[in-house]
């Protein structure tokens, strides 16, 4: 069995780096399972080498032992579920693990390790389980880079807009936040969306409208995404559909 495989029924997984909020999120959720981030491990070994140039040479030999998982990983991945080839394809990925938590565990033995290597490898072992996630859920990343990336427009703007110092602004931007991503999901124009949907609440005697079938991505026939999707100048704006 792999060291770290999960052996507890999983009612969700979380894709995320070592933030602590996450863990003690986990702590609190019986079956909400952590896999934590390759990238971020593989950060720790580069700026190992930054900081120590003495130990160049063996935070690359890490650094190359996560780019050849990720290498395997890949290789899985291209292969049909439950075929033959997935099977073989596991299991080399199961043994380069095998083979690096044992590479691990010598090394954080070895009295004569220095403590910033020996503080990088313990970081390893501690996140072990969160970070051989992937290894039992093929449909899991290696790393979180998608959601970060997806994130980073929030985070940004989190540091340059205003009024996010209370807890209705922050509900109100998490909203936005979830409306706009859905809108992007469907290919809809927000700013068209937003003054439809404004002005239909005027139009209600600023109220949100009744029937809000109108303003909902999956419940829109061809035409009505056709007009959402599409810029809408001012003119436009007053145009009934």
């Amino acid at each position: 069995m792999i060291e770290g495989a999960l052996d507890t029924i999983v009612s969700g997984i979380i894709s995320c780096d070592r933030y602590s909020a996450y863990k003690c999120f986990a702590r609190q959720r019986p079956g909400v399972i952590l896999a934590f981030c390759w990238v971020h491990q593989r950060r720790d070994f580069l700026e190992l080498a930054n900081a120590h140039p003495d130990l160049r040479a063996w935070a690359f030999v890490w650094i190359d032992a996560i780019a050849e998982l990720y290498h395997l990983n890949k290789l899985r991945l291209q292969t049909e579920v439950d075929s033959t080839q997935r099977l073989g394809a596991q299991a080399t990925l199961e043994c380069a693990i095998q083979a690096m938590a044992q590479r691990r565990e010598l090394a954080l033995a070895d009295m004569k390790l220095a403590e910033p290597p020996a503080k990088v490898l313990q970081s390893m072992h501690n996140h072990w389980a969160g970070l051989t996630v992937f290894v039992a859920h093929p449909e899991i990343p290696m790393d979180n880079n998608v959601a970060e990336r997806g994130m980073r427009t929030p985070v940004v703007g989190r540091k340059n807009f205003f009024g996010s110092g209370c807890e209705w602004s922050g509900e109100l931007a998490a909203t936005m936040y979830s409306l706009f991503a859905t809108l992007k999901i469907y290919g809809i124009n927000a700013r068209t969306w937003l003054v439809t949907y404004l002005q239909a609440c005027a139009d209600n005697g600023n109220a949100a409208p009744a029937e809000l079938s109108a303003f909902l991505p999956w419940m829109m026939d061809d035409k009505r995404l056709a007009f959402m999707r599409a810029a809408l100048g001012y003119q436009g704006q007053q145009k009934k559909e």
